[in-house]
């Protein structure tokens, strides 16, 4: 879908858009072969075989930065885009300093991942607040960034307490289902991303 849209919003920040989801998709692919098949494992330890978790720690900090320079580009205040420079900053490192407690070949660093959502839905707020100061001559259902924004801010006010609870109080994560619940959150954000692509005009984008 992005791919076959991309003409609506190939000069915008938002240009990098179909290697991102085709990164997201490809990180999920490798996840799945390391976790369910004997080819891609990376440990050699039957206790360990089917971690993966090292792909999504990485793929973290890759999204995280992705979007983060996203909403640097499409500010236009230089102090909320210092603030997002700041914000990311801050979250490189507490990725950094999660190695030092948190092993990432078997664990996800959900300490960093809240942080950085915190940080993600810090600087959507800053997005919105400028959004509402301006007047625009198209509808919001056309500007991709409002989906974009939309799908984010739903997913991350949400996800990094699931992961919190998944390794802080794994009881409640399976007596509760709470993956369901982390699936639904995943089938929203993307499925925002899929409309913003359909109904992205150019002329609307900001």
């Amino acid at each position: 879908m992005a791919v076959a849209r991309y003409r609506t919003f190939f000069d915008t920040p938002l240009k990098y858009y179909p290697i991102y989801l085709m990164y997201t998709f490809l990180t999920e692919l490798l996840g799945y072969l390391v976790k369910y098949t004997d080819e891609f494992q990376f440990f050699s330890e039957k206790k360990y075989d089917w971690h993966n978790v090292i792909i999504f720690n990485i793929y973290s900090v890759i999204a995280f930065s992705f979007f983060f320079y996203i909403y640097w580009k499409v500010l236009k205040s230089r102090k909320h885009k210092k603030r997002v420079v700041y914000g990311a900053i801050i979250s490189m490192l507490s990725y950094m300093a999660s190695l030092f407690f948190q092993d990432p070949l078997h664990m996800n660093l959900y300490y960093a991942d809240l942080i950085a959502s915190m940080i993600l839905l810090f600087d959507i707020s800053l997005y919105i607040k400028e959004k509402k100061s301006e007047e625009g001559a198209y509808p919001v259902k056309h500007n991709l960034m409002f989906w974009t924004t939309l799908g984010l801010a739903v997913f991350h006010a949400i996800f990094p307490y699931l992961f919190l609870i998944a390794y802080e109080a794994p009881e409640v994560w399976a007596q509760y289902q709470l993956r369901e619940v982390l699936k639904v959150l995943i089938v929203f954000m993307y499925g925002t991303f899929m409309i913003g692509a359909l109904l992205g005009k150019r002329n609307a984008f900001r």
